[in-house]
């Protein structure tokens, strides 16, 4: 914004009473910097909930942008300051990224509006004082030009940790790593899982507009329109989930005892549920409370399938997946591990804030002694070898093709399968779109795994981070 601009907006601004989006903006932020939470689950809370649809998009809105920019917004605003190495209480940091955030990224919102209502929050956290720093860097800030992104300084540009662009160039180049930031910096499309066609007839009657996936056929992109709120969504005909993460439960495949080992929220639990009619399902989680909220979110779908005891559907399971007994019994097992995460940062940006290097091999360990269990309870069955499909939603070898390799050369009996046979199957079944099969066979890796990266899959096709690899135990 040109300083002519900002002088034209800022001149006359006031104190103002502080929106109902904003306000809630506020705390989340606040909420995540005192504490582990996310959020995304936030901005699904009962607060939020009771906004207008327009204020809860700018919340929305205001606490990703917050969020993902949250690097490049605090170096910009520190030299602003009169005393730059000063601590700053939570509160007017948080007051002064979103007035930063908006002034920088939302074009619409008046320079005064994003301003006065920073000022008022200050006031608002009890800060008065303070609150005329926010109202004098805001005002600096305003003046200044919009940064923009350049290959010699992509880290600061799309404010994402040195530590972690660095080590992407040393793995992925240069060109692929600008690809994942400037992924990791835009809102993610809004996609959905259909159950039927009736289900997307009544969302399109209820004024839903969409388009076809791009990897998935039983996916949608949603273009416009509360989801949410329609009857489809809660009676469970469709489902919100990202294509990458219903990839990842097709990609299993079939069997007639099955084992999904970190289950919650039930997403991927409820694919293998889908494409395995008859089969017995256990959903395991090691969280009681995460357990017991993904059995109240399976009951109460209304959707026979899925909930009638005669079909033998979904047991649930409360266990650590990586103590799992030495009793082989289930043909397929889901092994979609806790990870770093790092292949979700633009649905999750509070993550880059929070990893630090030596999380990785804290998550390498934890991921080998799952797969271990996993690899413990497959069985084959009617001639046919026991499989486990190991995934994660991480871009890093620690946690990924690591993970393979390390409990492969303690398991002889055991053998890595290539990808292309599952995908090989989804294509035969009509479960791919025309358009994916070249993109994700490009995605494979010398040893068979799938490996997405997020904006380098190619036109049309955007999904989050994920690594699949197939293991079958042989004999």
């Amino acid at each position: 914004m040109s300083a002519q601009g900002a002088s034209r907006h800022t001149s006359r601004a006031q104190p103002e009473p502080v929106s109902p989006a904003r306000r809630e903006a506020f705390a989340i932020l606040l909420g995540l910097e005192k504490g582990s939470a996310h959020a995304d689950d936030l901005l699904r809370g009962a607060r939020v909930s009771k906004l207008s649809p327009q204020d809860r998009n700018l919340a929305t809105s205001l606490v990703m942008g917050a969020l993902r920019w949250q690097i490049q917004l605090d170096a910009l605003v520190r030299p602003l300051l009169a005393r730059p190495n000063a601590r700053i209480d939570s509160e007017i940091r948080i007051a002064l990224r979103l007035g930063a955030y908006q002034l920088l990224y939302l074009d619409r919102i008046p320079a005064h509006a994003a301003i006065g209502e920073s000022v008022a929050l200050a006031k608002l956290a009890g800060h008065k004082f303070a609150s005329g720093m926010v109202n004098a860097v805001l005002r600096k800030l305003a003046a200044q030009s919009k940064p923009q992104a350049c290959p010699e300084g992509f880290a600061e540009a799309t404010a994402h940790p040195r530590w972690m662009v660095d080590r992407w160039i040393s793995i992925y180049g240069p060109e692929i790593t600008m690809a994942i930031c400037h992924h990791g910096q835009q809102q993610p499309e809004l996609t959905i899982r259909l159950s039927s066609a009736e289900a997307e007839a009544d969302l399109a009657g209820q004024g839903i507009e969409m388009e076809p996936g791009a990897i998935l056929s039983a996916s949608r992109s949603v273009l416009s329109g509360d989801v949410t709120a329609t009857q489809a969504f809660k009676a469970g005909h469709i489902r919100i989930q990202d294509e990458g993460s219903q990839l990842i439960a097709e990609l299993a495949g079939h069997g007639a005892n099955i084992l999904d080992c970190c289950a919650a929220p039930g997403g991927k639990t409820l694919i293998l549920a889908e494409r395995n009619l008859h089969a017995k399902i256990t959903a395991c989680e090691i969280s009681p409370g995460r357990l017991e909220a993904m059995r109240r979110c399976i009951a109460e779908l209304n959707n026979p399938d899925l909930n009638d005891p005669d079909l033998g559907r979904i047991e649930f399971l409360q266990a650590d997946a990586a103590q799992l007994a030495d009793e082989p019994q289930y043909d397929l097992i889901l092994a979609d591990v806790p990870c770093s995460g790092t292949g979700t940062l633009g649905r999750n940006p509070e993550i880059r804030h929070r990893l630090q290097p030596d999380d990785l091999l804290r998550h390498h360990q934890r991921q080998c002694a799952i797969l271990k269990g996993a690899m413990r309870a497959a069985a084959n069955k009617d001639g046919k070898p026991g499989r486990v499909l190991y995934s994660t939603c991480s871009l890093e070898p620690e946690e990924n093709q690591d993970v393979i390799a390390e409990v492969l050369a303690e398991a002889p009996e055991w053998q890595q399968i290539s990808i292309a046979e599952s995908l090989s199957e989804l294509r035969a079944e009509g479960r791919l779109t025309p358009s994916a099969t070249a993109g994700l066979q490009q995605c494979i890796t010398p040893e068979g795994a799938l490996s997405l990266l997020p904006g380098s899959m190619g036109v049309g096709i955007q999904t989050d981070g994920f690594f699949a690899a197939v293991l079958a135990r042989q004999g």
